[in-house]
């Protein structure tokens, strides 16, 4: 049915706006090293039993060091970063920040992967480091920054470099084994913090590991298939992305029932500034004609 991929994006929109005020209320419990490890260990699973039950093939042994690349910047480096970033600063404004990183993946595909943007993109890409400016001067007390928000940032950055690599990973594997074998390997390298997760393991309650397990399934598994799902059968990726912008303010909204959470007016103006300058650059990225291929030479 036509309508099923706007049901799936709407739901990885919810899903993944919900797990903002939900970790930082974890956080109150677990240090951000023990709930990554917690978290991504109990999502490995259910990607390594899926994987087992439907016999998906393991990446090539000579593919293994980009596979490590992805694990290590879009899954280890960036939840540490992502979760003790969201410990210091307001759920809303992390959800802001993070929503910068379609921007940042364009600048790295630039740089990297040699695409192409014109002045309407790169007025895009200002405007939104202009509501970044403008909320990071609301989490300015006694003139220091506080340090969250460069974390967030650091975390923006790592999420566009992994979606660099997959984007090479996926010419060669399909997205379930992109996905699947990316957690596993990143999982891995966060069993340095198993000293932290056995330590607050004891002091936590039934309702925070049962919110663990949620972040685990819902916002994590659940959500990239989802994602994944509405990616393969939409016609042109801005369709999904559009259901992105929305985020940072239902993670607002989330967070102010949730944990009674209300963003300084100011952050909200930011906030908005950055989805409007997202707007800009993905729709007219999408929108802008091919350029035209020159013909080979006789």
């Amino acid at each position: 049915m036509k309508f099923l991929p706007y049901i799936a994006v709407a739901a990885t929109a919810l899903l993944w706006s919900s797990a903002f005020p939900a970790v930082r209320d974890v956080l109150n419990y677990y240090s951000p090293e023990a709930l990554m490890l917690l978290r991504f260990l109990i999502a490995s699973a259910v990607f390594l039993l899926y994987c087992v039950v439907r016999k998906v093939p393991p990446p090539d042994k000579r593919d293994l060091p980009i596979f490590i690349g992805s694990g290590l910047t879009g899954l280890f480096l960036y939840m540490w970063a992502f979760n003790t970033g969201t410990s210091m600063v307001y759920s809303g404004i992390s959800g802001f920040i993070i929503a910068a990183a379609p921007v940042l993946t364009l600048i790295m595909s630039v740089i990297f992967l040699k695409e192409k943007a014109g002045p309407v993109i790169w007025l895009g890409v200002l405007i939104s480091f202009g509501g970044i400016v403008i909320i990071a001067t609301t989490q300015v007390t006694d003139m220091q920054l506080n340090f969250g928000i460069v974390l967030l940032l650091a975390a923006a950055f790592l999420t566009s470099a992994y979606n660099i690599i997959q984007k090479q990973i996926l010419k060669k594997y399909s997205v379930i084994q992109a996905t699947a074998y990316t957690v596993i390997i990143g999982t891995l390298f966060m069993f340095i913090f198993f000293p932290h997760l056995i330590r607050d393991f004891p002091q936590a309650t039934m309702r925070v590991n049962l919110l663990v397990v949620y972040l685990a399934l819902f916002p994590a598994a659940l959500a990239y298939f989802l994602w994944a799902y509405a990616l393969s059968k939409m016609e042109k990726t801005v369709h999904a992305t559009s259901f992105m912008y929305p985020i940072p303010f239902l993670a607002s909204v989330f967070a102010f029932f949730w944990l009674g959470e209300r963003l300084p007016p100011l952050a909200i103006v930011g906030g908005i500034v950055v989805v409007v300058g997202m707007i800009i650059t993905n729709v007219y990225r999408e929108t802008s004609p091919p350029p035209k291929e020159q013909e080979e030479p006789q």
